[in-house]
């Protein structure tokens, strides 16, 4: 029987062969979204401060990090108690002072319409628009409002000048009369469509440090600006969005501004498009306001505190097979409206355990990186802002030069 069975084969192989070949030819790689830029939203009650966008125009620029050949953008009413309407919204490449590169305007759209309204509490992606993008690009984004609601979605801590311009002018070229403000308002992200091989997405969820406090300007020299231009100057670079969802003053067990990153994981890292890896660079404002806790009779979180929450990150990271890295927590010593000696101790508590705990993939010493070496518990004097809490900029350089870029290599 099983010579029969020979027989009756044989004439199949060189077919089967061939079938062969063919499955195990190498296929186009797969197109995919993957976040090239992306913001941390926050609540906003209108004030002084804040622009009048109803009825205007206002023209916000972004700094992208991967590129693309379509591009689709992330609105967000994530705050708002009634829906936000939008009579228009433009994307171009911009160009010095609100100004937009010729013939780059294009009109999105939203089911193919080119207004939306986003309910309360809602998140809107725009439909997809063929539009060739180069990394490192800087993007204008012109809205043209309707309707607000009362509390707005924003990021104070845009660190890029937007400009507002009464009535409708998404298409205008130019805006030399207009406004300026350094927020961004109701945008959360920007997504590129790319058939690069293993293309992926970074997120960095942070503070006031990821955020960039005291950088430049429309310099975009924040560190993870400066990691995304050593990444690709590298000949090897993998296909790597990088995200900053950072906030200035964030915490990770408790409110202040904005919701603490517990609460926000969800909603700031898990929803990013294309999101492979998370750093998580946070805790040292949990520290440092037991302070003002202390002084007003409050509870503060504990090293413990601190840990069970970073252990609550990675489980959660790792169900949606997400790998993560931890940032130890970089010096603090002279902050007199911060540092307390028990807050450094769990400070060294905290950094012991982020790397030798084992509970991250890997890890990213950012204290070894800019602490003084005759002084450990204080920040280097090149990299120190002048507060003795934030980086100067040679120290935000170097923030992104202690990151590995073959961390991310496929």
């Amino acid at each position: 029987m099983l010579a029969a069975a020979k027989r009756l084969l044989s004439p199949l192989w060189p077919f089967a062969a061939c079938a062969l070949l063919v499955l195990v030819a190498p296929l186009p790689a797969a197109e995919r979204w993957v976040g090239t830029w992306a913001t941390a939203p926050l609540p906003e009650a209108p004030g002084a401060d804040t622009p009048a966008l109803a009825g205007a125009t206002f023209r916000q620029v972004i700094h992208v990090s991967l590129g693309g050949s379509k591009v689709r953008l992330r609105l967000s009413n994530a705050f708002g108690a009634s829906a936000l309407t939008l009579h228009g919204v433009h994307l171009a490449l911009a160009a010095p002072d609100g100004a937009l590169q010729p013939g780059t305007d294009r009109t999105l759209t939203f089911s193919g319409r080119p207004t939306v309204t986003i309910p309360a509490g809602a998140s809107f992606v725009s439909d997809p628009l063929d539009f060739p993008l180069a990394p490192q690009a800087d993007v204008a984004i012109s809205i043209h409002f309707a309707q607000l609601p009362e509390k707005l979605t924003a990021h104070p801590g845009a660190r890029t000048r937007s400009y507002l311009q009464p009535g409708d002018a998404l298409a205008a070229a130019a805006l030399p009369e207009a406004k300026t403000s350094t927020r961004w308002y109701f945008l959360s992200g920007l997504d590129v469509l790319t058939d690069a091989p293993r293309a992926a997405a970074l997120v960095l969820l942070g503070d006031s440090i990821t955020d960039g406090y005291g950088t430049t300007t429309d310099r975009n020299n924040r560190w993870p600006d400066e990691f995304v231009r050593r990444l690709q100057a590298r000949a090897d670079a993998p296909a790597l969005g990088v995200l900053n969802l950072g906030i200035g003053g964030n915490r990770l067990l408790r409110d202040g501004l904005g919701p603490n990153a517990l609460a926000r994981f969800d909603r700031d890292v898990l929803a990013q498009s294309g999101a492979r890896w998370l750093l998580v660079f946070a805790g040292i404002n949990d520290l440092g306001t037991r302070l003002d806790a202390r002084q007003k009779g409050g509870d503060f979180a504990s090293a413990e505190d601190i840990v069970a929450a970073f252990q609550q990150l990675v489980a959660r990271a790792h169900s949606r097979g997400l790998r993560v890295i931890g940032a130890t927590l970089t010096p603090y010593e002279g902050a007199g409206f911060y540092f307390t000696p028990d807050g450094e101790a769990d400070r060294q508590k905290i950094n012991d355990w982020i790397r030798h705990s084992g509970s991250f993939d890997a890890v990213a010493d950012f204290d070894a990186a800019l602490r003084d070496p005759q002084n450990p518990s204080r920040l280097a004097p090149e990299f120190d802002s002048g507060d003795h809490l934030h980086p100067s900029l040679a120290g935000y350089a170097r923030l992104a030069a202690a990151l590995d870029p073959s961390l991310f290599t496929p």
